[in-house]
C-alpha cells in the first residue's frame, strides 16, 4: 500500500495547538486561509499540498484547493457551496485530476453538482468477491475519465426530487501478465471501455448544516441506468446507491454520527470496474478501495466527534461492512476501527482538515490492512 505523507496537513494542524505564535512567523496569506475567523459569510479559500511516494508511482506531488462561499447571504438556512479542484503527476508519468463544484441556491431551492475526473494511474486488482488475497495482487495501468451531473429541486421541505446523468471511460493495461487478471474467469469485460448513465434521485435532508452537522437526517437513494457505447455498445445495466445518516447533539461538545450504505449493481453482466467497492475514506477506513469488490457491498459506521475547540476536534469511529455476490451473509462482516484529528480552518463555514488512519481486519497470513488518510472535510 502507498506510504502517504502529506507533510503540510499535519504541520498546519499542529501549529494550531499553539496559533498565537503562529500569527507572527506565518505569512498574511496562510494566516488568511488557515487561522483568522470571519463571521461575514465572505468567500473563502485554502490550498493542501499533496506529497506521497509508492514504487509503482516515484514521488507524487501536487495539491487540493477549495473555494467556498453562499449563494445567498440573507437567508440564515442557505447551505455553503463550494468549488474543489485536485491535481497531481509522479515521477515515472502518472497523473490525477479533479475539478467539482456543489451549488445550493438561495433558501436551498435547488441543488446542483458537476464533478469531472481524470485518472492515468496505477491500481492493485485483488480479484473478485469478499476473500480476495494479497499474494494475488495484479498491478493493473489505469486510465479513467468520469463525468458526473445531479441536480435536484425542493418539493417540500427537506425533501428532493432529481436526476443525475453523465459518462465514463475505463481503459486497463495489465502490468503484471500471466496473474489473477489474465487468468480470472469471473472477471468480465477486462478491456474496460465508454458508458453513458442518467437516472433519477431522491434525497430528505434535515441536517442543520452540510458541512459541520450537528443533528438531523439524510436518506439518499439514487438509480443510474446504464448503456454502453461504441466499442462498449453491448453492455446495458444499473446501479443502485442507497446511503442514510443520522446525526444527534449529545452535549455542547459531544455529536454522534451513524451512516450507512448499500451498492449493487444490477443486470445480467458484471463489469469488473462497475462493481461496488468496499473501502475509500469516507467508509470503510483501513481498506484499500478495490481490495474487496463484488455485486453488491454493505457497511455501516459510527463515528463520535468531540470539538476542542473551535479549531480543533478529535474523533473515534468503527463499522463492518461486506461485497457478495449473490447471498449476504451476517458472518461475512469485516471491521474497522480508527480515529483521528481535525482542524477548522474556517469556523464560521464548518470546514475542516481531517487526518484519520484506520484500520481493519487482519487475513490469514497477512499484515492486519491499515489506511492514512488526509482529505477536506468530514467524512460523512
Amino acid at each position: 500500500m502507498k506510504k502517504v505523507a502529506s507533510i503540510v496537513a499535519v504541520v498546519i494542524i499542529t501549529i494550531g495547538f499553539h496559533s498565537a505564535h503562529a500569527q507572527r512567523i506565518i505569512p498574511k496569506f496562510i494566516r488568511k486561509m488557515y487561522f483568522e475567523k470571519d463571521t461575514s459569510k465572505r468567500p473563502s479559500f485554502v490550498l493542501i499540498p499533496v506529497l506521497s511516494t509508492a514504487p509503482e508511482t516515484g514521488v507524487e506531488v501536487g495539491g487540493a484547493g477549495l473555494y467556498s462561499f453562499y449563494t445567498d447571504t440573507l437567508h440564515r438556512e442557505t447551505r455553503v457551496s463550494n468549488v474543489y479542484g485536485y491535481a497531481t503527476i509522479t515521477t515515472k508519468g502518472q497523473n490525477r485530476l479533479q475539478l467539482s463544484t456543489s451549488r445550493w441556491l438561495p433558501q436551498n431551492k435547488y441543488h446542483y453538482s458537476v464533478a469531472l475526473n481524470f485518472i492515468n494511474f496505477p491500481a492493485n486488482f485483488y480479484g473478485i468477491g469478499n476473500d480476495t488475497r494479497k499474494a494475488n495482487a495484479d498491478l493493473l495501468d489505469e486510465k479513467r475519465y468520469r463525468l458526473d451531473i445531479a441536480a435536484e429541486k425542493q418539493v417540500k421541505r427537506n425533501l428532493y426530487i432529481g436526476f443525475l446523468g453523465g459518462a465514463y471511460y475505463y481503459q486497463y493495461n495489465n502490468k503484471t501478465a500471466g496473474g489473477i487478471f489474465d487468468a480470472g474467469t469471473n472477471i468480465e469485460d477486462k478491456d474496460g471501455g465508454p458508458i453513458v448513465f442518467l437516472g433519477p434521485s431522491l434525497t430528505y435532508d434535515s441536517r442543520d448544516n452540510n458541512t459541520y452537522t450537528t443533528k438531523g437526517v439524510m436518506f439518499l437513494a439514487q438509480f443510474k441506468g446504464i448503456r454502453g457505447i461504441f466499442s462498449n455498445n453491448n453492455y446495458t445495466g444499473g446501479f443502485l446507491n442507497v446511503e442514510v445518516a443520522g446525526f444527534f447533539k449529545l452535549s455542547n461538545k459531544f455529536i454522534l454520527a451513524l451512516n450507512a450504505q448499500e451498492q449493487s449493481l444490477i443486470g445480467g453482466a458484471s463489469p469488473f470496474y462497475l462493481l461496488p467497492q468496499m473501502g475509500n475514506d469516507e467508509l470503510m477506513r483501513g481498506y484499500y478501495a478495490g481490495r474487496f469488490r463484488d455485486r453488491n457491498m454493505i457497511a455501516g459506521q459510527a463515528e463520535l466527534r468531540y470539538r476542542l475547540s473551535d479549531r480543533l476536534g478529535l474523533v473515534g469511529f468503527g463499522g463492518a461492512g461486506q461485497v457478495y455476490r449473490d447471498t449476504f451473509n451476517f458472518s461475512a462482516f469485516k471491521p474497522n476501527l480508527g480515529g483521528g484529528v481535525r482542524y477548522f480552518f474556517d469556523v464560521e463555514k464548518g470546514l475542516s482538515i481531517r487526518v484519520d488512519y484506520g484500520i481493519g481486519q487482519r487475513p490469514v497470513n497477512e499484515q492486519r490492512l491499515s489506511g492514512l488518510y488526509v482529505a477536506l472535510g468530514q467524512a460523512f
